[in-house]
């Protein structure tokens, strides 16, 4: 059993069937202020160059990554709007943060990003809750970035979830896929073993946990940033649910 009581009420979160495609942008916001000197920090020594190729811009994210995992402890904030900033003041952050830090680090670096909205079953959680799992949210909503490599018309759009390798290759290796437990959150499984939300992938029986999609309730869409998913949206819980959470999760480490 999920629960829907700790949801924002009153908002029309129905899956989309297409539409004008979101076009992201490289421009701050309020949740991705990449200007803060913090953000910059996490480009040094990273080689950021204007006309870098395709593959120098997924090298500088990838850098990036492994930069964020070790300077941003992973905990259950339940925050999703707190600036980038911020996070990496506090040096923790949920995984909806840390994706956060990624999106601003690559828009500093001159990569446009935008996010997906995705509506992810509260079920999935149940592993990391196994004793909470009646005030789980029946509905997670998760914003999934997309990175623009290249610029024109037919420009190339690369999902968080193949920034270390396509799809096909992350699910043909040896390695278990992701379970949702333990330490490792999905912002660290990304690096090494498919999150397919779409169903795309021939996991084999060791990765099964690679097909994440039975677990998808909506596809929202696509949107310029972040900013506009939530403020569409809202976040997964309502704002009294956040006050109350916050103090605890916010600082209880991901395991």
């Amino acid at each position: 059993m999920t629960s829907s009581l700790l949801t924002p009420r009153r908002r029309s979160r129905v899956g989309t069937t297409g539409g004008v495609a979101a076009t992201g942008s490289t421009a701050p916001t309020r949740i991705l202020d990449w200007r803060d000197p913090l953000v910059a920090s996490l480009l040094d020594g990273l080689d950021v160059t204007a006309d870098a190729d395709n593959a120098r811009r997924i090298e500088t994210l990838r850098h990036a990554h492994r930069r964020i995992t070790e300077a941003v402890r992973p905990v259950y904030s339940v925050q999703d709007e707190r600036p980038v900033s911020e996070v990496l003041r506090r040096g923790r952050g949920s995984c909806s943060q840390r994706l956060a830090v990624l999106e601003a680090v690559a828009r500093a670096a001159g990569v446009a990003t935008r996010v997906r909205g995705l509506l992810v079953d509260g079920t999935f959680w149940y592993p990391r809750f196994p004793r909470l799992r009646r005030i789980v949210p029946d509905r997670v909503l998760l914003a999934w970035p997309e990175f623009r490599l290249d610029d024109g018309p037919s420009a190339s759009w690369l999902a968080v979830s193949e920034l270390f390798g396509s799809l096909g290759e992350l699910s043909d290796g040896d390695e278990a896929g992701f379970t949702n437990s333990g330490s490792e959150t999905l912002f660290e499984a990304l690096s090494r073993t498919a999150i397919d939300w779409d169903g795309t992938t021939l996991c084999p029986t060791a990765g099964a946990g690679c097909d994440l999609s039975a677990y998808v309730v909506a596809d929202l869409g696509r949107f310029d940033s972040r900013d506009e998913l939530f403020a569409r949206h809202g976040q997964t819980l309502c704002p009294v649910a956040r006050v109350l959470a916050e103090p605890v999760m916010g600082r209880h480490r991901a395991a």
